[in-house]
């Protein structure tokens, strides 16, 4: 995990704390919306991600949360996208972020199981 903050700080010019509530934020909209098996795997690969993922697992809501839960269910990758921007991160600074987490995460769980994961959540593959 400790790789995968400091690339993210390094590509995006965010912080520790923000790198991790990223992260976090990132990884509890994959395990919400993501295939249990191969998001298992990418969990598995990275030490640490389930404490990130728990400590924003609850953090949807504001006015994207709202939206989201009118569109039935949770607003899916729009939705994902005004957490982060709630965080604080810019629409430059969400697709770097995605992009070096995705890498990581091929580098570690493998190709088949982060192209499973994108294939599986609609509208992923644009940030990734």
């Amino acid at each position: 995990m400790d790789e995968l903050i400091s690339r993210i700080m390094a590509a995006s010019g965010l912080d520790e704390s923000l790198a991790k509530k990223a992260i976090g934020i990132i990884l509890a909209f994959l395990q919400k919306e993501g295939p249990a098996a191969e998001i298992g795997q990418l969990m598995g690969a990275l030490p640490g991600a389930q404490d990130l993922a728990n400590a924003e697992g609850g953090a949807k809501g504001g006015l994207m949360g709202a939206i989201g839960g009118m569109m039935g269910g949770g607003g899916g990758v729009m939705a994902l996208g005004g957490q982060l921007m709630g965080a604080g991160l810019s629409m430059g600074q969400i697709q770097t972020v995605s992009k070096e987490m995705f890498a990581v995460g091929r580098e570690k769980a493998g190709e088949d199981t982060m192209g499973a994961i994108v294939g599986a959540i609609p509208g992923l593959g644009q940030f990734v």
